[in-house]
């Protein structure tokens, strides 16, 4: 490529300036990228502590920057010195054809990178965090990376999913303000069945597990409202539904909890008297019935 007369007969006085301007936009271009890197440095390290991660995953996001910024001051170089334009115009347009067929072929890869900066700037989740991504995964948030989630599920399998997959679903995040939850753990009584004996037992077995909290209030305790609260839910074909709440600390003490109860009522009911039903079927077949006519 042949350069303009103009550029090859330049004057001592003109490379003088010419030098003074470039190292000038570059100069810029450092002062503004060292500010710019701290910014995002104090971002990146906040949000990491708040997300338990290592701030290291995101210097990416820093060598980026840079990128981008000697880039932005190379085009300007170009665009503004006349005897450069022509020649930056070639360049630039050759290179805007390289990067849009780099662009669409990592069209994929940029998107998780975007979503990976959005769940640092929003915190929908953090490591550690119990999640469930819409009804088909759940599991413990064991990493962040810009480019995708690994959650560990509660069979020690790791999920890794894109984060723009991730970033796309409704997350069920169980720790994100409070960990504490409550637990509605259902049973099934026989119609003729004591209720008010049920429901005791039920309220106490819940309350002598280790993990159980009351969360009851001030105004909860003054009304002697109890601290696991069972109501009559509905009747159904074969039982009176009842469902207890259950607070506990998080869902993993809950869980356990559940089971725990689940053998300890159903041995009370035993004891006690009170029916667990199951339905009964009267099945009829054709050709002993043809017989019997």
């Amino acid at each position: 490529m042949e350069l303009p007369f103009e550029f090859l007969n330049y004057t001592s006085y003109g490379w003088v300036n010419l030098a003074s301007y470039v190292i000038g936009i570059f100069f810029i271009a450092y002062i503004l990228l060292r500010m710019l890197r701290a910014i995002l440095k104090k971002f990146i390290n906040k949000s990491s502590d708040e997300m338990r991660v290592d701030p290291t995953k995101y210097t990416f996001l820093s060598n980026a920057l840079g990128f981008i910024i000697y880039t932005i001051a190379l085009i300007v170089i170009f665009l503004t010195i006349d005897e450069l334009k022509t020649l930056g115009v070639t360049l630039f347009a050759g290179a805007g054809i390289i990067a849009a067929i780099i662009g669409f072929a990592s069209q994929a890869a940029f998107s998780n990178i975007v979503s990976g900066i959005f769940i640092v700037i929003f915190q929908p989740f953090r490591v550690g965090d119990i999640v469930k991504i819409s009804s088909s995964y759940s599991g413990v948030v064991e990493d962040i990376t810009l480019r995708h989630t690994v959650i560990r599920d509660f069979e020690n399998k790791r999920l890794v999913i894109p984060n723009s997959v991730i970033s796309a679903e409704t997350i069920h995040n169980f720790n994100i303000v409070d960990e504490k939850v409550c637990n509605h753990i259902f049973y099934g009584i026989s119609y003729d069945s004591d209720i008010d004996l049920a429901i005791k037992i039920i309220q106490q077995e819940a309350m002598k597990h280790r993990h159980f909290i009351d969360q009851r209030s001030d105004e909860d305790k003054a009304r002697k409202v109890s601290p696991v609260v069972v109501r009559l839910i509905d009747f159904g074909e074969s039982s009176i539904n009842l469902r207890a709440s259950v607070w506990t600390e998080d869902p993993m003490k809950g869980f356990e909890l559940k089971c725990d109860i689940n053998k300890s009522i159903k041995e009370r009911f035993d004891r006690e008297g009170i029916e667990i039903p199951f339905p009964y079927r009267t099945i009829v077949y054709k050709e002993a019935k043809k017989k019997e006519s």
